[in-house]
Order: C-alpha cells, then structure tokens, then sequence
C-alpha cells in the first residue's frame, strides 16, 4: 500500500513553486529589484540632503525614512509582481491550476517578502553611513522582518484586487496606505526605539502588534482570496 500524503502537501508544494517561478524569473530580467532598488536609493539620498542641515532631526527621522522608502518602493513590486501575469495571460493559468488558490496569495506573497527584505538590506548600510546612526540591531531586523510580512500580505492581497482596474498604478497606493498605516505606525515606533537604545520595555508591544497584523491579514487572505481573483 502507498503511504497516503497529507493533504497540506500539495498546498506548500504548489507555493513553493508560485515563489520559485517568480524568483526565477526576476533573477532573468532584474526588472522589479532593479525598480525598487532604484528608487530606494534615490529616496534615501532626497532624505538625507533634505535633512543635512540638523544633525538631531536626522538622527530622529531615520526610523520614519526606512520605513516610507520601503513601504513606496514594496508597493512598486506588488504592482508589478500581479501585473506581469495579467499582461502576459498567465493569472488565469494559473486561477485554472488544480490547486487551492490562496496558493497564488502566498506564492506571490512570498515572492514580495524577499524583494523587499533584499531592499532592505540595502538600505540599511546605506542609512547607516548617510545618517550617521548603526541601523544592524538584530532587535530592529526582527522588526523590520514583521512589518515586510505583514506589508507584503495586505499588499498582495489588495494588488490582486486592483489588477484588474484601468488605473492600477494609481489605485493600488490610495487603497494600501490606509490600510497598511497601523503597521507602519507600529513599524516605525519600534525601529525608533531599538535605534535610540531604548528599554525593552518601551518598545517591546510594538513588534507584537506587526505580529498580529501579520496573521489577521493572512488568515483573511487565505479565506477570502477565492473570492478577491473573481472577476
């Protein structure tokens, strides 16, 4: 007799190939990383000739700049991320997969956390030497992780839905940023507060609420992903 297989099985199988395909081909074209990278960058140096002339404001401003460099270069990628398969034809290959579909959610979901957390390692030597200030806390890298998780869920989630729209590159910002607010509220609170060397204490019940974040929005995903791809 064949050992039966649990059902999960094909459900990680099927993400882990929705996220290999898409690392596979932005390692073919560098297109996204390239984008996001970019403007990063270019954010992160306006920032810092805005602020050159106080060195305090800088020191206090950073946390906020990380986060807003991030937050406007990850929604780059979810724009693109969903557009591609919509321009290419492949979205509904891939709706039509015998495969539960919030498998595409995490997929992609997946996919947008590691362009983001590749952003980010740039960024933080690049605010490191440009602000003066060590950002290589392991403390903030755990924050910076949950809010990339938790970003990149509500923005694929939200991606999928203005894919289909005329105007998706304008649409997708005006809906996420309400939306994604709390997170880089909470964010950006707890990067300030490892940054500045604060007590635990202070800062500690930040990284819990990007951890609920987190799962609220991906257990509603997971739910209602079926019905967001519906056109």
């Amino acid at each position: 007799m064949t050992p039966i297989q649990p059902r999960a099985t094909p459900f990680f199988k099927a993400v882990a190939a929705i996220a290999w395909k898409d690392l596979r081909a932005e390692l073919r074209s560098r297109e996204m990383v390239s984008a996001m990278l970019l403007f990063a960058v270019l954010a992160v140096v306006t920032f810092s000739l805005a602020l050159s002339l106080n060195r305090q404001a800088r020191q206090d401003a950073i946390a906020g700049v990380l986060w807003v460099t991030l937050a406007f270069a990850g929604t780059l990628g979810f724009n693109r991320s969903l557009a591609q398969e919509k321009d290419r034809g492949s979205l509904d290959a891939l709706l039509l997969a015998p495969v539960d579909r919030s498998t595409l959610f995490f997929g992609k979901m997946i996919g947008n956390v590691l362009f983001m957390l590749a952003v980010g390692v740039v960024l933080v030597p690049l605010l490191t030497v440009l602000f003066g200030v060590s950002l290589f806390a392991p403390a903030l890298w755990a924050i910076m992780t949950l809010g990339i998780v938790g970003f990149a869920a509500v923005g694929t989630l939200l991606a999928s839905i203005t894919v289909h729209a005329r105007g998706r590159e304008m649409l997708l910002p005006i809906v996420l940023l309400p939306v994604a607010l709390p997170l880089i509220i909470a964010a950006v609170n707890g990067s300030r507060g490892v940054i500045a060397g604060e007590m635990v204490e202070r800062w500690l019940s930040w990284p819990f609420v990007l951890l609920a974040y987190d799962l609220v929005f991906m257990a509603a995903a997971y739910m209602l992903f079926d019905f967001v791809v519906e056109e």
